[in-house]
């Protein structure tokens, strides 16, 4: 029998084994080297062990362990449980697959090969530890599918014996909770372990074997996943739709209106409708020129009042999409920030109440249910404090919509709705406190009655040459129900719900059906059709979720990923591929369609899905993934051309060595070298033109960054040129001065010079057309 020696640093004959047990009562063997005469020791049954009964450790163990992921956690849980139980935290996983392989074996039903990381084995020495010690292990780790194979690895890696082990799950860290979770521990739950071992396994096969083909046949640093590649394609394609977008011109019409006889401030706008009760299209000023002059001489009247009321239901609690989507909208927030912050709200913080608390309940769920007690203690809440008329006499119900969700869990409320966001406001750092309070108002808004908005559309019909129909509409808040509390940032890209919303109008209280309306002046706009938006990180959640691409857990590592590797970037908000992201995708799309295929995608999301039902065995998921995927690489490696090619000079000399400098491709694109590399280790940006000659030298303006990654645009002849803008310069003049146009928001283009204001879409369009 062998064992390995510590002092000859190899593997040794054991001299005078001894079968024996230790104190947890699993089997080793105990000996000599051979060589040294150290002792060595062996863990695992032999032949030797046959008849021999183990030690019983149970009456040597007390006290009870729970381990949980974060010291956070471990801290707030461990004040709630009090004497008698030892917290400790993993701090995240405690074991891995191999970075350095694919680490599943294909062949052996896709086992995966774990590893205890080597920053990690100290924690787990100290577990191992800490369970032998132990008479009841308790796995506290988070409540979801990652969470439920954590404890599992936890279980694993720490050699506790499955009926040792007892899995509790709590969706909010407050008192009542935890001492609900304790008292009812159940079995470590394999099917969701399962379900996410399919995906990290499946996730593995994809990366590990498309990644070196894309290495081989086109350049290093290239990497595929499957979830983010799918969002990588459609950021991609939505690039090319913007690409590919021509303007279309379209006018509009707008007439000012006075009561005949009324006052100068009765004066209001009304939109033209209909042309001879027709939907009609101006395409040119060709067109809209006779219509005006037909319009100054018509004859107006009011021959529709039309009164109404509208209601206005709250929106349901947060999920997890919505509250990334709202913080990005509201705060600013990326979706990783936003995670972080809510993970630290979740765990515990101290707010004046004699130690740390969970403020929210768990933030990964795609459920809006809630608790029968958090419903009721809302209610009471809101009828103490706003009055029973803001109180709903039956408690809305939101429906889940979000595919396949996880219906046991709860949405993301604040653990007691009594904790309002003034009273812990001085307890958290100012971006936490601003997620709380968008948390806790969502919560509440969405428990209160509805908003009533009196409605009023008013028509005014001209007769000339043609008949002419024309609109304005306008609300009012009647009652504002929830929106004393809170009301929904609107989505940046989404279009009016109502004519009330896009008009809007104020209408003079003194309009009647029949009365004669004089026309003060006509107001013909040109518009252009514009592209579609590029996507922010808000609506990319949103696409993902409505595809039912991903899970909860999976949207802020998707988005991170794929800006983190270089394929995408976000300037002002908006998501924008790069090269090497449209690269990376034209390759998937080309040799892999199945794995960036949208329904592709979320099929296999529902097969993770049944498998964490057991409604699915993840293995002959896995086998039918696979079989098809294999070809698709074996096809891939032996037709895929190579299309490698060699840096490409720019024509300038390395200021260090003299030597060429050439065009490299980095982690995040392109990027200037010297061809002497390694020897010479000169690197610059590369600098990309934005296609504007600078108003200060006549050189190039080039995109640059910040060293925190903001972008700015800056002259090509930086240091003798210092010109520098925030805003991006458009190539188009001003058409007052001739002065340099910057993009100034959304909807206006301002001028550096003359700090005059255009239309943006209308600039847009000129350049165009040029």
């Amino acid at each position: 029998m062998e064992a390995y020696c510590m002092k000859c640093k190899a593997r040794r004959e054991m001299l005078q084994p001894v079968a024996t047990f230790n104190a947890a009562g699993s089997p080793i063997t105990r000996g000599t080297c051979a060589v040294c005469g150290t002792s060595l020791f062996r863990t695992g049954r032999t032949e030797a062990h046959q008849g021999l009964t183990p030690p019983s450790a149970e009456e040597k163990r007390s006290g009870k362990l729970v381990i949980v992921e974060s010291p956070a956690k471990a801290k707030t849980v461990g004040r709630f449980l009090g004497k008698g139980y030892t917290v400790r935290a993993s701090v995240g996983h405690i074991r891995d697959l191999l970075r350095s392989q694919m680490s599943v074996d294909i062949e052996n039903n896709f086992r995966p090969k774990y590893r205890v990381p080597n920053e990690k084995k100290e924690v787990v020495k100290e577990l191992k530890k800490l369970a032998r010690e132990h008479a009841e292990i308790y796995l506290a780790t988070d409540p979801d599918r990652e969470g439920e194979a954590i404890s599992w690895h936890l279980m694993e890696a720490a050699e506790i014996e499955p009926r040792r082990a007892k899995r509790v799950v709590f969706h909010e860290i407050t008192e009542p909770a935890i001492n609900e979770a304790f008292s009812h521990p159940r079995e470590i739950d394999m099917n969701l372990v399962n379900a996410q071992q399919a995906r990290r396994v499946l996730d593995r096969i994809v990366g590990y074997s498309i990644s070196p083909l894309l290495w081989e046949k086109v350049r290093g640093r290239l990497s595929a996943g499957r979830v983010q590649s799918v969002a990588l394609r459609l950021i991609v394609e939505r690039e090319r739709e913007i690409q590919a977008f021509v303007p279309q011109e379209y006018w509009t019409i707008e007439a000012e209106f006075r009561p005949e006889g009324g006052k100068p401030k009765s004066v209001y706008t009304a939109k033209l409708a209909k042309i001879n009760d027709q939907d009609f299209e101006l395409t040119s000023e060709s067109q809209v020129k006779p219509l005006l002059e037909d319009l100054e001489r018509a004859v107006y009247t009011v021959t529709r009042i039309k009164r109404g009321e509208r209601r206005r239901k709250p929106s349901a609690p947060f999920i997890t999409s919505t509250l990334q989507q709202e913080a990005s909208r509201k705060l600013g927030f990326t979706a990783k920030r936003t995670m972080a912050l809510a993970q630290g709200l979740y765990e515990g913080q101290d707010v004046g109440e004699g130690g740390t608390t969970g403020l929210i309940t768990y933030m990964r769920t795609d459920s809006t249910n809630i608790s029968e007690l958090a419903r009721n203690e809302a209610r009471s809440y809101i009828a103490a404090r706003y009055g029973n008329d803001f109180l709903p006499a039956q408690p809305p119900e939101y429906k889940t919509r979000a595919v396949g969700a996880q219906e046991a869990h709860e949405a993301i409320r604040p653990t007691s709705v009594a904790r309002d966001p003034e009273k812990v406001r001085p307890y958290l750092e100012p971006a936490m406190f601003k997620l709380y309070q968008l948390i806790w108002q969502r919560f509440v808004a969405s428990q209160m009655e509805a908003a009533v908005y009196d409605t009023l559309t008013v028509e005014v019909t001209g007769a000339g040459g043609s008949n002419y129909l024309f609109r304005a509409a306008g609300s009012s808040v009647k009652f504002p129900g929830f929106l004393v509390v809170y009301e929904e940032a609107r989505d940046e890209d989404a279009k009016p719900e109502t004519d009330e919303d896009e008009m809007n109008v104020r209408i003079p209280a003194e309009l009647v059906e029949g009365q004669r309306q004089d026309l003060q002046r006509l107001l013909p706009a040109q518009h252009f059709t514009q592209p579609p938006p590029r996507y922010t990180e808000a609506t990319l959640v949103q696409a993902l979720e409505a595809h039912g691409i991903g899970r909860p857990s999976t949207y802020a590592p998707t988005l991170s990923t794929i800006q983190e590797r270089g394929y995408v970037t976000r300037v002002e908000k908006r998501l924008e591929p790069t090269e090497t992201g449209m690269l990376v995708n034209d390759l998937m799309v080309q040799w892999f369609p199945e794995i960036v295929d949208l329904n592709f995608t979320a099929e296999m999301e529902a097969d993770l899905d049944r498998i964490a039902a057991g409604e699915a065995d993840w293995v002959k998921v896995m086998e039918a993934f696979y079989g098809p995927f294999a070809a698709k690489v074996q096809k891939a490696q032996a037709e895929m051309p190579v299309s490698k090619t060699g840096p490409e000079p720019i024509g300038r000399a390395c200021p260090k060595c003299g030597k060429e400098l050439v065009i490299r491709f980095g982690r995040y694109g392109k990027f200037i070298s010297c061809s002497g590399f390694p020897d010479c280790r000169h690197t610059e940006p590369w600098l990309e033109k934005i296609g504007v000659i600078c108003p200060k030298c006549g050189g190039d303006l080039v995109e640059r960054k910040t060293r925190k990654g903001r972008i700015f645009y800056g002259c090509n002849r930086y240091p003798d040129c210092g010109f520098t803008s925030w805003k991006r310069p458009l190539p188009a003049p001003c058409p007052t001065c001739k002065g340099t146009l910057v993009i100034a928001n959304k909807r206006e283009a301002s001028c550096l010079e003359c700090q005059e204001t255009f239309l943006l879409e209308n600039v847009l369009a000129e350049v165009a057309a040029e």
